[in-house]
Formats: structure tokens, sequence, C-alpha cells
């Protein structure tokens, strides 16, 4: 656990305080999200079954949240670049995180697992 909270406390502002929102708005979707780190990143996990992750674009330097399942997603502002399973929503850490739209997210990946589609 230590290094999860690492991950977050090492990140400068304003990516700190993004990123330790975003984890606050995912966990509240659903009491079986568990935040673990994986390959050096912190995933979310529903049921044990990674669902999405933070991490910073490489190029445009922003941070982002990726549905692991995002091909199962047909929203335009989701991201797919050179990915075949996963999209990417970029996020200006300038600017007040768009609430809505991860939370329809974040419930559309669940629902992914809840419905039976994606396997445990």
């Amino acid at each position: 656990m230590k290094q999860l909270d690492d991950f977050y406390l090492e990140q400068e502002e304003p990516l700190r305080g993004t990123f330790l929102a975003l984890k606050e708005i995912i966990l509240k979707q659903d009491d079986d999200i568990t935040n673990v780190l994986k390959y050096g990143m912190p995933f979310f996990c529903y049921k044990g079954k990674m669902f999405c992750y933070l991490w910073i674009h490489k190029k445009l330097k922003q941070p982002y949240i990726a549905m692991v399942e995002g091909k199962h997603f047909e929203e335009t502002f989701l991201i797919q670049e050179g990915r075949a399973r996963m999209k990417i929503m970029l996020l200006n850490p300038n600017e007040d995180l768009p609430l809505e739209r991860i939370e329809m997210i974040v419930q559309k990946a669940l629902n992914l697992y809840k419905s039976g589609l994606i396997k445990f």
C-alpha cells in the first residue's frame, strides 16, 4: 500500500491533485472497486479484475484515465490511438474534471463486468 500512496504523493501539482481526485471519484462508484499498483501505475479493479488505470500521456504530458475494455466504448471523447483494446480520456489538470463523463465511463465499464459481457 505504501508504494501506491507514494505514487500519488510523488506527483507534482497539478497532477497530484488530479490523480487524487480521480482516485476518489472512481472508488466512490462501487464498494467492490479497489486501487492497486501494477506495472508502476495505479490500477482500479472490480472484484479483482482490472478495469481502468491512471497515467500520463508521454507526448502531451497530460493525465488520463484509461479504460481497459475501451474497445466496447463509442464515446467520441475517448481516444484509441494505437491501442487495440484500451481507450483513454485525456484530462486537463488545470481545469475542473468532467465529473459526469468520468462517472459515466466508470459505470459503463463496471456494467461490462456486472452484465457478464467481460468474464471474471
